[in-house]
């Protein structure tokens, strides 16, 4: 009989454990792939659909196009995760599983910051994106406020990228003069495992006169007063806020029983959860290292290498080294590149490529490689 394999959630890692499963063991398992949308995006496009650089369904590929041995992807809403059955519940069946994987991501809760849905803007979600499309032209003058509300959050170097590329916007459109733009994280350079990149992006920042607030969060935001109040009980004016919401699990693996201090544990050097046969990757975890793509597509090569070893027998994979690449929009048409490995050594490390064009093709690449890969197209 095949072997069942469930995976909630067809995001980077989800994808990219879909792959390498069917690629090795094709027709020989029964894969199941569950995702509530009908389909994906890169994280960086909402950068693109924000400043209107590309249409929201320019970067919209759809789940229908993945067609590979053994697979069959469902459209559906999971609503309920049984990790000692390894049953899965959603809005149309019920599905036991041999294999369950988690790689339901994070989800935003806007709510826990007081004021962001009545005096703000997230710019993480797709709808944010497309919502801030609209909202970003009719900002002419004053304060803009790229802020992170709470850690961890997904890619770091996100709002960083956010600011740079809201100072290009405004200066194509001739106000940037009228404009202050300010960036709050809590750490205290922008990608601390990566020292020459933070130093290159303080840099541009202060070359393009943006002001950067370290070791801070925005805890709130005074809509009527228009103020951000940061951790510390300081205030900051703002007329424009683009924030980073606070993330979380997903309701549904909340409920579930798997979580400690809000996110799924895994053992490292397999990806497994407490429970026997079940696996989690991705942002949904507690892993360490930084939640983004990249690194969920690696913690899935890990897992399903594991899977793999599990059902054909064999050595179990050395483990997950929390490495990968970032690519990081530094305005004026360039990008630069992180590359960081946060488990090989003892504490974690980094290293930065200059920003070029060269590394906007990279980019580019990267996209369509893996594009390529899990859709065919």
């Amino acid at each position: 009989m095949k072997q069942r394999v469930v995976v909630l959630g067809a995001g980077f890692g989800g994808l990219e454990l879909t792959t390498i499963l069917s690629e090795t063991l094709g027709d020989q398992i029964d894969l199941i792939l569950i995702d509530k949308s009908d389909h994906f995006y890169f994280g960086f496009s909402k950068l693109e659909v924000m400043f209107g650089r590309q249409s929201a369904d320019a970067v919209r590929i759809a789940y229908r196009n993945i067609v590979k041995p053994g697979v069959r992807f469902c459209q559906e809403a999971i609503t309920e995760i049984d990790p000692e059955k390894r049953r899965v519940t959603t809005d149309a069946a019920t599905y036991d599983a041999d294999v369950l994987v988690v790689a339901l991501g994070a989800d935003y809760d806007l709510a826990a910051t007081p004021g962001l849905i009545e005096g703000g803007n997230e710019f993480y979600s797709f709808a944010g994106a497309e919502r801030l499309k609209k909202v970003l032209p009719g900002f002419t003058k004053g304060h803009a406020i790229v802020g992170v509300t709470s850690a961890p959050f997904k890619c770091p170097p996100a709002p960083s990228e956010a600011a740079l590329l809201l100072h290009d916007h405004l200066s194509e459109r001739g106000v940037r003069d009228a404009c202050q733009i300010s960036v709050v994280m809590p750490f205290g350079t922008p990608i601390p495992p990566a020292p020459a990149a933070s130093k290159a992006l303080l840099a541009a920042f202060a070359e393009r006169g943006i002001a950067f607030v370290p070791d801070r969060l925005v805890s709130a935001l005074d809509p009527i007063r228009s103020v951000a109040i940061l951790d510390d009980q300081s205030e900051m004016p703002y007329d424009l806020f683009l924030g980073v919401p606070k993330h979380r699990v997903p309701d549904v693996v909340e409920a579930s029983g798997m979580t400690e201090n809000g996110w799924v544990p895994v053992d490292r050097t397999n990806l497994k959860t407490r429970f026997p046969n079940v696996y989690a990757i991705g942002d949904v975890t507690s892993v360490g290292g930084p939640k983004a793509g990249v690194f969920a597509e690696g913690a899935a090569r890990v897992a399903a290498a594991s899977v793999i070893a599990e059902i054909q027998g064999g050595a179990q994979p050395s483990g997950y080294e929390g490495a990968g690449s970032c690519y990081v929009e530094y305005g004026a048409g360039l990008v630069g590149r992180v590359d960081v490995n946060f488990f090989s050594g003892p504490t974690p490390t980094g290293s930065f490529t200059e920003p070029s064009h060269d590394l906007v093709s990279e980019k580019q690449h990267f996209g369509a490689s893996r594009r390529a890969r899990w859709f065919g197209v």
